[in-house]
């Protein structure tokens, strides 16, 4: 028996920290971004909020300097546009 519950409690772990890792794209849509850099990740956000609101929120000095903040802004901003 201890076995049996060792696995779902495994199982219940895996499972949360799956989801933690989900970012809200303000969309209702969460979107898988654990595997990149932070600075991607803010970027993703704050694009995707940029299209779902008509107001531009993106760091102009950053957007220019940093490919990664840059590339998740691009990317934040066409999925959540559509």
């Amino acid at each position: 028996m201890r076995c049996a519950f060792d696995r779902v409690g495994a199982a219940t772990a895996l499972a949360a920290l799956a989801l933690a890792a989900c970012a809200d794209s303000g969309s209702g849509r969460h979107v898988n971004l654990s595997g990149f850099p932070p600075a991607f990740q803010q970027g993703y956000a704050e694009g995707c909020e940029s299209a779902g609101t008509g107001r531009t929120r993106r760091d102009e000095g950053r957007y220019r300097a940093d490919e990664d903040y840059m590339q998740g802004w691009n990317d934040g901003y066409s999925v959540c546009r559509r």
